[in-house]
């Protein structure tokens, strides 16, 4: 994961100045509020890997996204992937078997997606997913522009009977 988080693609929308890479330490931290998060919640972000490799690519999966109180209570389906299988369609992959999860096992009313008001990839996941726009901020601790979509479970069960009708 700090190979991960030391790209500065990755690191792109995610830090100030943009592309700042994360350290080694930072990583550390995150790995923890992972795996705390999980503790705390029975539910939170998973290693993703590739099937035909094992490699490590990433994490994705469900949060508690306390870093922006305007939208709380509400869980965050979210993603960081290494930028060398960007654009393989992964990232939807991975956000939809999340999704299964958020609402088949545990229940959840609606899912929420936060991204840089300018990363138009992640902004086209959340599209692909069913998401819509929900709300306009601003990072607090940044300052930069961002975009909340918002899926409810009666949508995502109107795709789903799509799916296998």
């Amino acid at each position: 994961m700090a190979r991960i988080n030391e790209d500065p693609a990755v690191a792109r929308y995610l830090r100030n100045p943009p592309g700042t890479a994360f350290t080694h330490t930072e990583t550390d931290d995150l790995v923890d509020h992972i795996r705390e998060h999980w503790e705390r919640h029975g539910f939170g972000l998973y290693a993703a890997t590739l099937r035909q490799t094992g490699e490590l690519i990433g994490f994705l999966g469900l949060a508690i996204p306390s870093f922006l109180p305007e939208i709380l209570p509400a869980v965050e389906a979210g993603w960081r992937l290494d930028a060398a299988v960007w654009g393989r369609g992964l990232a939807t992959e991975g956000a939809l078997a999340c999704m299964r999860v958020a609402f088949d096992d545990l229940g959840l009313d609606e899912v929420v997606s936060i991204g840089h008001a300018e990363n138009g990839a992640t902004l086209r996941v959340m599209e692909k997913l069913g998401m819509r726009p929900y709300l306009e901020a601003v990072h607090p601790a940044h300052g930069w522009p961002l975009r909340v979509y918002r899926l409810e479970r009666s949508e995502w069960e109107e795709t789903q009977d799509g799916l296998r009708g």
